[in-house]
């Protein structure tokens, strides 16, 4: 009887023992089951971002790149940005237009990121820069000719075509500065807007309240205002507005433009970094950015355009800097400098670190203050601009010179400034000319010098560096970290 109980209690206990492996074995299938099911919504999910993101991305071909290009720099990489004014795709009920208008380049810059991944510094060009512009591949497979003093923003246009020509216009950077252009990316309109939104607006400054014939000068009345004087935050179509916003502020030119886009695109990084490097803040910005996107091919994956941003983590605010290329005006267009650009192509040719503290991008050779002591000299006012004249006479006194008189030119229709100088005063004739660059200078039968300033000076321009308050050819830029509200308006 004791075997028979004990052979009953050792049934009923292999029993219980069956029914837990049972019961293990089933949790182990249903964990099983989970894991597999969560690998594949991970899985999908992953793939559903990659065909998503590919699907928005728009690359151009590099068949249109030239056969003669640059070396590659000795570190770090080059990264052409193209704000495209394109109307295609919706872009049109943002920025005007037509649909089928000629996509033109809005603004550029070219960011070289250092080879240590901790300094990047962004060079703009001024839309009017007179450049040469090299063969560019045509939508019929031929190439154009080389362009010269064309306006640089023409580079975009080559071709007619609604979407643009990014080739050309990298082709038209690589042969302006001597340097390989690793990576080219195209956004338009509705790709910038998207992207303030996605990041909840950008802090940005006004330094005067706005009206929409600042806008648009051809409306023909003041209109609303559309931005208040100070400090806000602003996305959308009003961050459009914000950055294409050229009249109305400092000398309604595009150099004064270019400050306050630079001053925009460090108050967008800043925002970014704020809100962490995360995927709630990743994403919705990689989505908005690639659905308006044009790239390079060798940039056209999310996986690479993931990594090229993570590249950028690490640059802290203080160490992103935005500069513009040495320039002058020539007449109502913009040339570029010569030697200080030159310096500026090598310094990023060879990784090198740009000077912070001095007041442009490389030191500044040593020029030798010009002097007009025991010199007269008469101003006229070649342009319909009032007080042009005084503030020219202004800066001469600064350097010693004797205004003789000042008043309007018998035309006020001068492009360009000239000096004029009698017989046997061409020596201080170049002198006199070195505080207005690019001035002409011209002699005549009557005696003494004069000069008739043209569209082309600006208020306390001064030419030789010295401290009669003038601007040099180089800006030390700004970074990423400044104030939104510092030094936003040339002229």
């Amino acid at each position: 009887m004791p075997d028979r109980r004990a052979r009953d209690a050792g049934s009923r206990a292999e029993g219980r023992a069956a029914r837990r492996r049972q019961a293990r074995r089933g949790k182990a299938r249903i964990a099983g089951t989970t894991a597999l099911a969560l690998l594949v919504l991970l899985t999908a999910g992953v793939g559903w971002l990659y065909f998503h993101f590919s699907g928005n991305i728009d690359t151009f071909g590099a068949d249109g790149l030239s056969k003669d290009r640059p070396q590659a720099s000795a570190g770090g990489q080059n990264v052409l940005v193209i704000g495209s004014d394109a109307r295609t795709g919706g872009n049109d009920r943002l920025g005007g237009g037509r649909k089928d208008d000629v996509g033109r380049s809005d603004t550029a810059f070219l960011l070289h990121v250092y080879d240590d991944s901790k300094h990047a510094v962004a060079v703009s060009f001024p839309r009017d820069t007179l450049v040469d512009i090299p063969p560019c591949k045509l939508p019929d497979g031929s190439w154009t000719a080389t362009r010269h003093e064309a306006m640089f923003n023409a580079a975009f246009s080559v071709g007619g075509t609604a979407q643009g020509n990014p080739a050309c216009t990298q082709n038209t950077v690589e042969k302006l500065t001597g340097l390989r252009v690793d990576h080219t990316v195209v956004v338009d309109f509705k790709g910038f807007s998207a992207m303030t939104e996605a990041v909840g607006g950008v802090p940005v400054c006004v330094p005067k309240d706005l009206y929409q014939g600042d806008l648009n000068p051809n409306r023909g009345s003041r209109g609303k205002r559309i931005f208040r004087e100070g400090e806000q935050t602003v996305s959308g179509q009003r961050a459009l507005d914000y950055v294409r916003i050229r009249h109305g502020i400092g000398d309604g030119s595009d150099i004064g433009r270019i400050k306050r886009q630079q001053a925009f695109v460090g108050s967008l990084i800043k925002k970014i970094k704020e809100k962490g490097f995360s995927p709630t803040t990743l994403l919705p910005l990689a989505d908005a950015a690639t659905e308006s996107m044009t790239v390079d091919e060798e940039l056209g994956t999310p996986k690479k355009m993931v990594d090229f941003a993570m590249s950028l983590k690490d640059i802290d605010l203080e160490n992103t800097r935005f500069v513009t290329v040495p320039w002058r005006y020539q007449g109502s267009r913009v040339a570029v400098v010569h030697p200080d650009a030159d310096e500026l192509w090598a310094d990023l040719k060879a990784d090198r670190a740009l000077d912070k503290d001095a007041d442009s991008p490389s030191p500044k050779p040593s020029v030798k203050p010009v002097s007009g002591k025991g010199v007269e000299v008469t101003v006229y006012n070649g342009t319909t601009t009032a007080g042009l004249a005084a503030s020219a006479a202004k800066m001469l006194r600064s350097h010693h010179y004797t205004v003789a008189g000042s008043g309007n030119a018998a035309t006020q229709q001068h492009t360009s400034t000239v000096v004029t100088h009698g017989p046997g005063e061409a020596s201080r004739a170049k002198d006199l000319a070195a505080l207005f660059p690019g001035a002409t200078v011209e002699g005549s039968d009557s005696p003494g010098l004069s000069v008739t300033l043209g569209a082309d000076y600006r208020p306390g321009q001064d030419g030789d560096g010295s401290p009669g308050g003038g601007k040099s050819a180089r800006d030390k830029g700004r970074s990423a970290a400044d104030d939104p509200c510092a030094d936003l308006s040339y002229g």
